[in-house]
């Protein structure tokens, strides 16, 4: 018999079901039906969502990104900032989300999971991230009448989806208090990914290095 609908379930509510489920069982849930009676909704308001644990799953990283963006446009300067201080704000901000749900985050990217299973749960999330950088680096163009001096939308925001992996990965493995190494490898690497595009690398590159090669070697 299916569970009587509740009238009340949004799709930020089935996420944080789904969440709470995979965290206090350590599993993920067998069926949308058993998971749907455990939380007393109906498949039909799942689905209403939802077309899968997979689609819920690639949900949560957009909601992670959604609720980023959101943040950043209630910030009354943020539009006034330099793309430079809008990238960084926007990394601090997602990892400040990501924090939130740490233990969420360690469970789904857990390291015995296959890479290409990983990917495939990110590639909505790689699409948004694309996209924001691209939006940057097409205002940034706009201002410049050299075609030589404008970036590559394309290849930028690819960097950018990398950056944000590497900054994941180090994240994942940061022990230190607040996670405060994240904050300086995050400030570290957008600051070089743009010294980069200016045509100004040198330093920021050897003291970036000089950085990972600490924080992985020494």
């Amino acid at each position: 018999m299916a569970t009587k609908a509740n009238p009340k379930i949004t799709k930020e509510k089935i996420i944080g079901m789904y969440m709470d489920y995979v965290l206090e069982h350590e599993m993920h849930p067998k069926s949308v039906y058993k998971f749907c009676k455990e939380n007393k909704i109906s498949e039909e308001g799942f689905y209403q969502f939802f077309g899968s644990f997979d689609s819920l799953k690639k949900g949560i990283w957009n909601a992670f990104f959604e609720n980023t963006s959101n943040l950043l446009n209630k910030n009354k300067d943020y539009a006034s900032f330099s793309n430079k201080d809008k990238m960084l704000t926007f990394f601090y901000t997602m990892f400040e989300l990501l924090t939130l749900n740490r233990s969420y985050v360690l469970f789904a990217l857990d390291n015995d999971r296959k890479m290409l299973d990983k990917m495939t749960e990110l590639k909505e999330l790689r699409s948004h991230i694309k996209g924001f950088a691209t939006e940057l680096i097409e205002e940034g163009n706009a201002d410049k009448t050299l075609k030589i001096t404008k970036q590559s939308p394309r290849i930028f925001s690819e960097g950018a989806w990398v950056q944000f992996l590497f900054l994941l990965k180090f994240w994942m493995d940061d022990s230190s208090a607040g996670f405060e190494k994240t904050d300086l490898a995050i400030e570290k690497s957008v600051t070089t990914i743009f010294d980069v595009f200016d045509n100004t690398p040198l330093d920021s590159i050897i003291d970036f290095g000089k950085f990972l090669y600490k924080e992985n070697f020494a």
